[in-house]
């Protein structure tokens, strides 16, 4: 036997008839359709939409508020402290290819953060991605300057 379009046919018990709801009380499902007696549930229409808490402030704009949730896009850096430019040479251009250059910095993966760590002895020509505010002061009260890269 070929097989043809007009000849498929589904599997016996594969393809039910659908459950006739609400036509009497000897038809199983009658008067209420298995909704209950009243209430939201019950009505006609979706009852609520998805993650509808009653009006109570669902999970899925709670939970970003609590504590402890990774943020979205973090921002990383290579950090070097204030305290470890001392070892430049006065009036010398930092930037993350001298600090790998020096050994200061081993893996250079990130843009460089400056953070203010430690006394700084020496003026520098500091050229970074980003400065704490305490390691610009401590920069600029010796006479270098601030340089933010893109």
């Amino acid at each position: 036997m070929k097989l043809k379009l007009e000849s498929l046919k589904a599997n016996s018990g594969a393809r039910r008839r659908k459950l006739r709801k609400g036509r009497g009380i000897a038809a199983g499902q009658g008067a209420s359709c298995g909704f209950g007696m009243r209430g939201q549930k019950s009505r006609s229409g979706r009852p609520t939409r998805p993650g509808f808490e009653g009006g109570q402030m669902p999970l899925y704009r709670r939970v970003p508020k609590l504590k402890h949730f990774p943020l979205v896009n973090p921002k990383s850096y290579t950090i070097v402290n204030v305290a470890a430019l001392n070892s430049l040479k006065e009036g010398s251009t930092v930037n993350l290819d001298s600090l790998v250059k020096s050994g200061l910095v081993t893996s250079p993966k990130y843009p460089l953060k400056v953070l203010g760590n430690g006394d700084l002895k020496v003026k520098l020509v500091v050229q970074a991605a980003a400065f704490t505010a305490s390691a610009r002061t401590k920069i600029e009260s010796l006479g270098g300057t601030c340089t933010i890269l893109d």
